[in-house]
């Protein structure tokens, strides 16, 4: 069988129309878009094109989206410009957020241009949202930063009603929507959030390139400093190719929306089935059966003398799976996340994460190689 690869959360390969469209352009659009000539000309219309394509499927304002390199620049973009550029000095967020959230706030309080207050999780490890709002009554101004679904375990935040309580307490509100971008709507008319990002390759796009919505009339000034790029928020030549492949994909994305979200949603759910079945003793990290990304599955199983190399035994059989956040699978360092919603440590987590070319016979093959792998007797159809 040809690899399996159920770790869409930290990447998807790319959409061949994502792919034409990007080499069209490699052959066709090589002017600097800085450039006034005609063939500079060419590519910033490609830009702004792909800028509106963008905003259309947001419903905000072309100005208010900004090409980035990828969703941690976005982060960084939205939490330090609003606490140099926006006098923020209170800083709200959870210690399960992406560490592209986490190591900014460390890097923000510990040279002491604010303070960061970190909510209390619920059991199910969604955030306290009373105790939200008993932290949003401190003085700021107050930045909150949330992400609205958690890569390694899959909850999500109500977006609508933490925005709104910001809007109610006069705090900023900044949302990572990089798991949830291209798998949920948004609606930045209806939505009452100051920034959000997503990246490319999170959606069947290229690596390398995403964007941040800055919501108009913030007085935000750049993070990078070079040229006038992005109507002067963002020095360096943009990467056309790049811009081009991310909007055509998150186009795709919404066009096929609810028959990607049907298909996924099944075959996740038929795993949590099998899993159930056939292994003894599983259990699922976070709210899985509740307020949950459907791409995102985390899985508990018991001490076992093998679980240790559970990942590296999968990925001999062919099968590409995470134990937690892709960003951080090089380091030695547990799961930030499942220690925050308490996780014991002696049980073994893996993330399995869906996408629209996964299958049941997938699924099927994966949990007869667990049951290999713990010594179970092997009863899934083959």
């Amino acid at each position: 069988m040809a690899k399996i690869y159920f770790d869409n959360a930290a990447t998807t390969p790319m959409h061949p129309e994502v792919l034409d469209a990007m080499v069209s352009i490699m052959r066709e659009v090589f002017g600097n878009p800085s450039s006034t000539h005609a063939l500079g000309r060419v590519a910033r219309t490609e830009i702004e094109k792909a800028r509106r394509t963008v905003a259309q499927l947001l419903q905000c304002a072309p100005a208010e989206i900004f090409f980035t390199s990828g969703g941690t620049e976005a982060d960084n973009m939205a939490i330090r410009c609003s606490v140099h550029d926006l006098g923020v000095k209170h800083l709200i967020s959870t210690r399960i957020e992406h560490h592209a959230v986490t190591h900014t706030l460390d890097s923000i309080e510990a040279d002491g241009e604010a303070r960061v207050s970190y909510l209390r999780l619920l059991p199910n490890g969604h955030v306290d949202m009373q105790h939200l709002e008993e932290l949003l009554q401190q003085e700021g101004p107050t930045l909150v930063t949330l992400m609205h679904g958690n890569n390694e375990i899959g909850n999500m935040i109500d977006i609508d009603e933490v925005a709104h309580l910001c809007k109610q307490h006069h705090a900023y509100f900044h949302s990572d929507t990089v798991q949830t971008m291209g798998y949920f709507p948004f609606d930045l008319q209806r939505t009452p959030v100051d920034f959000l990002n997503g990246a490319a390759h999170k959606f069947n796009g290229p690596k390398g390139v995403g964007f941040i919505y800055i919501r108009g009339g913030l007085g935000i000034k750049p993070l990078l400093h070079g040229g006038a790029q992005e109507r002067n928020m963002r020095g360096g030549t943009e990467n056309i190719y790049g811009i081009v492949g991310l909007a055509k994909a998150l186009e795709i994305a919404y066009r096929d929306l609810h028959a990607k979200e049907a298909h996924i949603r099944e075959i996740r759910q038929y795993m949590i089935d099998q899993l159930l079945a056939h292994i003894p003793g599983v259990q699922f990290n976070g709210d899985y059966a509740g307020r949950s990304l459907y791409t995102v599955l985390n899985v508990s199983f018991p001490a076992h003398e093998k679980g240790e190399m559970l990942l590296f035994n999968l990925d001999i059989a062919g099968i590409c799976a995470s134990g937690g956040s892709a960003c951080s699978s090089g380091s030695n360092v547990g799961s930030h996340v499942l220690a925050g919603i308490g996780v014991p440590d002696d049980r073994h987590n893996i993330r399995f994460s869906f996408g629209k070319q996964n299958t049941k016979e997938e699924v099927d093959f994966t949990v007869r190689q667990l049951c290999e792998i713990f010594d179970l007797p092997e009863k899934v159809p083959s």
